[in-house]
Parts: structure tokens; sequence; C-alpha cells
């Protein structure tokens, strides 16, 4: 066992915590014109408002650690769009054409999925987790 194995959890719980409030702000920023940007997208337009709306939900979602996953998948596919669409005709490299934070909010966000949402999810809180004891006890019993 690896010294750093007893923190693991935690530290994934962190890593969450900050992809999804920075994809929370990078949302935030493109729809509502937050921390010094200009708001020049509506939320009803294809394909950067939608892409607006995704980054503040699934990042609100995985920051709190509520269908992290799932938020996550959503999330990394909306940034490899993104990044195919915009970025790569640009360039080949993300240095050359822009696409650094598309790329890591994409594999940063696909390793989230893998891996789990770590600690200080409200997800793991118990009154949140599905529980199929009830249910198997229905069946056996009917």
């Amino acid at each position: 066992m690896h010294r750093l194995e007893p923190a693991r959890e935690h530290v994934i719980g962190l890593y969450r915590i900050v992809i999804g409030f920075l994809f929370t702000c990078h949302g935030l920023k493109t729809i509502f014109g937050l921390f010094g940007a200009k708001s020049t997208t509506a939320v009803t337009a294809w394909p950067a408002g939608w892409a607006a709306l995704i980054q503040l939900v699934c990042g609100t979602l995985i920051c709190l650690g509520l269908a992290s996953r799932a938020a996550a998948v959503l999330g990394s596919g909306s940034m490899a769009f993104a990044y195919f669409t915009v970025h790569l005709p640009l360039g080949l490299f993300p240095i050359q054409n822009g696409g650094e934070a598309a790329t890591l909010f994409c594999w940063g966000l696909l390793l989230i999925a893998f891996v789990g949402p770590g600690r200080f999810a409200l997800g793991n809180l118990p009154v949140l987790q599905r529980s199929s004891e009830p249910a198997r006890a229905r069946v056996t019993a009917g």
C-alpha cells in the first residue's frame, strides 16, 4: 500500500469540487457575463448557449456530488464536441487553437465519470442513496 492511498477518496472529492466549481463558473461567465466577461450568448443559441447551460447545470451537480458520473459524462462530451467543432479547425494542437480549457475539462470530467465522486459528495448521504432491499423483499415475498 502506498503512503498516499488513505487520502485517495478525499483528494478525489476535492478534485471533483474544484472541477465542478470551475465548470460552473465557465457557464456563469457565458450566460450572465459574470467574472469580468460580457454575456454574448443567449441560452437558447446553438451551440454556445446550450453548452453554457450544460456547464452551469452539470458543473453544479458535479460540485455538489449529485449524479456526478452522469453529469461528468455529459459535460465531457460537450467539451469534446466544442473542441472538435470550434477549436480543431483553427489548428491541430490545443496550444495553437485556444482549446486548452475544452481539452482539460473534457479529460478531467471523464476522469470523474470513471473514478466516481470521492468524499464530500451529497450523493453519498444515506438518505440520497438508493436502497434495493425493499424491492428485493417484495419480489421474494410475492
